[in-house]
Parts: structure tokens; sequence; C-alpha cells
């Protein structure tokens, strides 16, 4: 084998959290060599997960007539007529142009891309085994190495997925045709997404989950404003179920056993029972360290394994295993490697953007947390319908929450869902990195009519419930 090239970092993996690496690097004058077995870069969050997923939800909106309809009160639909072509034009042309824009910086920077397989032959040694053809391997050495290998969605043996209908989340973007009925397998948020997106369309979709609660992990009136909007939307839930036996004949209905004895007949199943690592396939040993019984592998503050040279970013380290996360991870773990002051850390609040129909978004503590951390609160609301560009777009059950802490009305907390929840959410999140709160509200001057004069309307409400609390309602309202 030829002597191996020599580089001031490598980055095993060309999604969200390698490309950041590799780009960080590079702008900081390193030579660098980027490995992706894929023959394009982006890794899920590009090809078949964030950015596909995002696509397909507004063609779906805007094909099914959804918008409209709350606008006008008519159905306007023409999801009867929708091909999968419809669905599934804009998701390809998107993707391609992300793709495409990030191959564009890798090449400006002067990174160099390697196709093929990554694993370690020592701490500093990667061998790269090229797809065939041409095929063959070649090995690559570096001072620094950075691991971004993401993550493959989980495949429970019950289900047979060598099926044409039954599908897991990365290769259900290659359906043939709409389905006439769908079960998603896993509540969490890739299934719910995803549920929202069918339903939408008119497919008749139910929703099996384990758990009694609809992503758990968001505030209780999110969730629960969630869960109704899908059920009016059709969705059907299972909760507390699991699927026993799954039987897929080449005609007909796919039939699921429930563990409580009840049966499904529907024409597809997608399952999202969760995403695993597949960092064994590295050969961790060979570079000294070890994996988690998850599989994952662990680090410390700084993306660094117990190698010292060697970090990990992304899904392969677990949660919160986002795009936004991600990118963040890759900068903090190239600007550490090579001693770089540029980004030290992670942001301090990190937002969740949950794309289902209508969307949610979430920064900061919930209600419940601050209760568990006797954080005495106030809570302000504003519905979307008390709203003017809220009543212009039709939005009828979104709102914004916010939490307050009650001595100081700094802001702790924000949860928003309705239409451009993911975007007003950096509104509150841009005022608690600065420590701000009600004042900053207050004080602030939000186009008229916009959505972000929600949290003008919401600190109202805060102050005023706390005004009742405290029993001064003239002396704080003159304070604020």
């Amino acid at each position: 084998m030829p002597k191996p090239l020599q580089y001031d970092l490598i980055v095993i993996g060309a999604g969200p959290g390698g490309l950041a690496a590799a780009d960080t690097a590079a702008l900081l004058g390193k030579r660098v060599a980027l490995v992706e077995r894929n023959p394009v870069v982006g890794g899920a969050a590009v090809n078949t997960g964030t950015i596909p997923s995002k696509t397909l939800r507004e063609t779906a909106l805007a094909i099914s007539g959804a918008k409209a309809r709350a606008v006008i009160g008519l159905d306007v639909s023409v999801r009867r007529q929708a091909k999968i072509e419809d669905l599934m034009r804009h998701e390809r042309v998107v993707k391609a142009s992300e793709a495409h824009q990030m191959r564009t910086l890798l090449d400006r920077y002067g990174v160099m891309l390697h196709q093929g397989t990554g694993s370690f032959v020592d701490p500093h040694t990667v061998r790269v085994t090229r797809p065939s053809p041409p095929g063959g391997s070649f090995d690559i050495r570096a001072d620094k190495i950075v691991i971004a290998i993401g993550s493959t969605p989980v495949r429970p043996a019950v289900f047979p997925f060598e099926h044409a209908r039954v599908h897991d989340s990365d290769e259900l973007l290659y359906i043939t045709s709409i389905p006439r009925s769908l079960a998603v397998i896993g509540g969490g948020v890739i299934g719910s997404e995803y549920a929202c997106m069918f339903a939408a369309l008119g497919v008749r979709v139910h929703l099996i989950d384990g758990r009694d609660t609809l992503l758990p992990f968001l505030d209780p009136d999110l969730s629960a404003a969630l869960t109704k909007a899908m059920e009016r939307q059709g969705i059907v839930f299972h909760w507390k179920e699991q699927v026993e036996r799954c039987h897929a004949p080449r005609s007909g209905e796919v039939e699921l056993q429930l563990k409580s004895g009840n049966e499904l007949a529907v024409s597809n199943v997608l399952v999202c029972a969760g995403r695993t690592s597949y960092a064994d396939r590295l050969d961790p040993a060979a570079a000294g360290f070890g994996l988690t019984p998850r599989g994952l592998i662990p680090v410390d503050e700084h993306f660094r394994t117990t190698v010292p040279h060697i970090y990990a970013v992304g899904d392969v380290i677990g949660f919160p295993a986002l795009a936004s996360t991600s990118y963040e991870q890759g900068r903090v773990a190239a600007c550490h490697a090579f001693g770089s002051m540029a980004k030290e850390a992670l942001a301090q609040y990190l937002p969740a953007g949950i794309y289902t129909i209508p969307e949610v978004s979430s920064v900061g503590l919930t209600e419940p947390q601050a209760k568990e951390k006797n954080i005495p609160v106030v809570i302000g609301r504003a519905d979307y319908d008390q709203n003017p560009r809220g009543k212009i777009i039709g939005d009828k059950t979104g709102f914004l929450k916010l939490i307050f802490d009650r001595e100081e009305m700094k802001l702790l907390g924000v949860h928003v869902i309705g239409e451009q929840a993911t975007e007003l959410i950096h509104v509150g999140l841009t005022a608690m990195m600065t420590g701000g709160g009600a004042n900053l509200f207050l004080s602030t001057c939000f186009n008229y009519p916009t959505l972000g004069d929600l949290y003008k309307l919401a600190t109202h409400d805060a102050i005023l419930k706390r005004s009742e609390l405290m029993g001064k309602a003239q002396a704080n309202l003159s304070r604020w």
C-alpha cells in the first residue's frame, strides 16, 4: 500500500457535524481531509432526514390546500389528484441544491473529499475503502481526527423491511405511490412529523406508541395541544401499544397484530423506532477508545474522546442528535483541536424545532422543570387568534407560552405551537442568550401585524398574573 497522505485533520462523515468541523479547520488554515461513504455530502440531514422531510411537509401543505382552508373556510384541496411525483419533485430539487452548495463550499475552502468508508488502522491513521468500482483502499494520516458518522434507523426484527410497503424513515423517500393508509410505529419526532404530513394528504394514519403521551419532553401544554391538533387531522393514536407481528403479503393490506390483541390492516407501514450508531464499524479499538453499551462514543465538554486528539460529534455521541447542534459541536471540536478561541463551547440555550402540523418549537425550561427546580415562575400566554397576523393567516390554535422568573421577570423558557413556530422561537432564544426578559419585550417595537408581537402580548399577560399573585397590581404595572 502507498505511503499514507498526511493532513492536519481527518473528518470521518460529511453530515452537519463533519462539514462544520472540516470547514472550520480549513478556515483556520489547516489541511483537511473529509471521508464520506456516500457520493454526495450532507449526511442524513440533507439526503434522507431533515431537509427532505421538511420539504415534503411544505409540499404536502401546499397541495392539500390546508392553509387556504384555514383562511377562507373552503375546501380547495387538490390532494385527491396529487401523485407521488408532485410530492417528491420539490424535495429532490431542494435536496440536490443544498448538497451542491455544501460541496461547493468544501471546494472553496480547499477541503479534500475522499469517497469511501473510513476505519481506524491506528490512532492517527484512517483506512478509506472505496466503493466498487474502482474499489480498493488507501490510508491517510492526521494529527487530529473528528468522527461524525451519524446514525441509521433502527430496524426491529418483527418488521419485514424487504417488503416494498414496509419502510424505515430513510428509505420512505423512495415510495412509488401515496399510501391509502399508513401505520406509523413510534410517536417520536420523526414519526409525528411524517404522520402529520401524510394526514395532510388525506391518508388514513394510525400512530402506534408504547407511551401514553406525545413527545413527553415538551411542555405539557404543547404536547396536549399538538395531540388535539393531530386528532383533528384524523390521526388515530394507539397508546401503550407494541406491534408483536407484522404480516406483509405480496398483495393486499399489511396486517399488524398489536400487544393488546387488536389488529390493524393498512396499505403501508413506517417504522420510526429511533436511530442507532454504527461506530463499531470504525474499529474503535484500533484507535484506542471504547463505546458505551448503546454503541455511542463518550466525549468530554470539548467533544474529545478518551484519546485526546480524536473527537466525536453529532448523532454518534447521542442526545440531542439534531442537525443544528451537530453543526455547533463540529465547530467547537475543530476550534478546540487547533487552539482557536473562535468557538469555545456550545451555546447555553439550544432550541428544538419539530415540523409537525402545526409546528412546535421550544427552548429553556418547561413549566414542570421550573417547579422541580423550585423556581417561582409566572406564565404568560398569547394565542395566535388574539394577534392580527394570526387572524390573517387563519391559525386558530397556535399560542406562545413564556416562562418568567417571578421575582426579576427574566425569561426562562419559550414554547410555541403554530405556523412559523420554529422561526418565532428565535426572538425568545435571543432574549435568553442576552439575559433579557419582560423589560426587553415591552421596550421593543415589533412590526405590525406580525407574530413577533405575540411576545409583547404574552409579557403583558405574565405581568398581570404576577400582579394578581402578589397583590400589588398598580405598583407592578408602573414598574413594568
